[in-house]
């Protein structure tokens, strides 16, 4: 399936899809990178692999509603049918949520529904939990509420700092994502109630995924 990626920073998350996404096998391809910040390494990243990455500057509109018809626009132009916010430091308006609902993916660097939105690694160590991690979701109107599609998690060491947690974590994200983005283009993912389980999963990935539905 052809698929676009929202950024606005580094882009590690993006660089590790777009690894996944290289092997002839995967199921889906990236064709657009849209970032709403200019000279960010994501667009380097993006143009470095051959993939159209383009610049949509947020502060250029003159409302958020303005701003998300043009992301909107580029995406359908580009024919993409998912869409992975990989590091997009923007909330999105319940009417783009409702436009691309359940082919909307983010990946968030904590145990949801621990910790929602920013300093997800800073809170888990001030709160003393001992398990920290990321998870994949299915992005709803609320924010980091949508539904589940898998986890990864870490230990918590005693000496730990957030950028040390953060480091870990990031590590399993990387591998994660991909995982999730591939199980929404073969269309294996379900949602009922709110919640999504996965259809043929692999039960030895060593992480955390939502119920199989039998």
């Amino acid at each position: 399936m052809k698929t676009g990626v929202l950024v606005s920073g580094g882009g590690t998350n993006l660089q590790a899809l777009i690894e996944a996404t290289s092997n002839p096998d995967f199921p889906a391809e990236i064709v657009l990178v849209v970032s709403n910040r200019p000279g960010v390494k994501s667009l380097e990243r993006a143009t470095g692999a051959g993939i159209d990455a383009q610049v949509i500057d947020h502060t250029a509109f003159a409302d958020k509603r303005t701003f998300e018809q043009a992301v909107d626009d580029a995406f359908r132009t580009a024919g993409c049918e998912i869409v992975c916010l990989a590091g997009f430091m923007r909330i999105l308006t319940a009417d783009f949520v409702g436009e691309w609902s359940g082919r909307l993916l983010n990946i968030h660097p904590s145990l949801l529904p621990a910790f929602p939105g920013l300093n997800t690694h800073n809170r888990a160590l001030e709160a003393g939990v001992r398990v920290a991690g990321c998870t994949v979701h299915l992005v709803s109107a609320e924010l980091d509420a949508g539904p589940i599609l898998i986890q990864a998690a870490v230990s918590v060491h005693q000496d730990d700092t957030p950028e040390s947690l953060a480091a870990r974590v990031l590590v399993q994200e990387h591998v994660i994502y991909p995982k999730a983005l591939a199980w929404l283009a073969t269309k294996r993912v379900y949602v009922a109630q709110g919640r999504a389980s996965i259809r043929d999963i692999d039960h030895q990935l060593g992480v955390m995924v939502s119920p199989a539905s039998r």
